[in-house]
């Protein structure tokens, strides 16, 4: 390619970036042909940032407690555990989107409370055009869905938790 068509694809996937932008998408996909056996393909993906906040507030004591009393009121209000650190966590394995379901409309994999076996497929992350089927990594009960169908994920985001 010359120069003068790499900076025209350089101003165009600038230009599909500020369209993302400006139309608050999530993910632009385009292929641009120069010829036969000449094309370019771009897709841009925002992806969404997640940020927490914990807040913890300690009661207003007005009067002298006894250290042990406000130690174990201390150890009984923990913080919120992290789902990635859960020992029944499936994490993903790549950066994609993930579905819940084997194709639109149909029902989901698997539901909350549902049984699941190990090696069994509990979702699908979608990453360069090609559905990767997510096992679940052990035996158990789906206790909680953390992602959203038709949402990205990263690498190692928490996606389900089995019991």
């Amino acid at each position: 390619m010359s120069k003068q068509t790499t900076d025209t694809d350089v101003a165009f996937i600038s230009a599909l970036a500020e369209l993302l932008n400006k139309n608050e998408l999530t993910e632009l996909s385009v292929k641009r042909e120069y010829g036969e056996d000449d094309s370019l393909e771009v897709r841009v993906v925002k992806q969404a940032t997640v940020v927490t906040v914990a807040a913890a507030t300690a009661p207003v004591v007005h009067h002298a407690a006894p250290v042990a009393a406000a130690t174990s009121a201390a150890a009984s209000h923990s913080a919120p555990e992290d789902p990635a650190q859960h020992p029944g966590a499936v994490t993903s394995p790549m950066v994609g989107t993930v579905y819940l379901a084997p194709e639109p409309g149909a029902s989901p994999f698997v539901t909350v409370g549902a049984q699941v076996s190990e090696g069994q497929t509990v979702l699908i992350i979608e990453a360069m055009k090609t559905m990767n089927h997510i096992p679940a990594t052990k035996s158990g009960t789906v206790k909680r869905i953390l992602v959203e169908d038709g949402h990205p994920v990263e690498f190692g985001a928490p996606l389900l938790i089995i019991e």
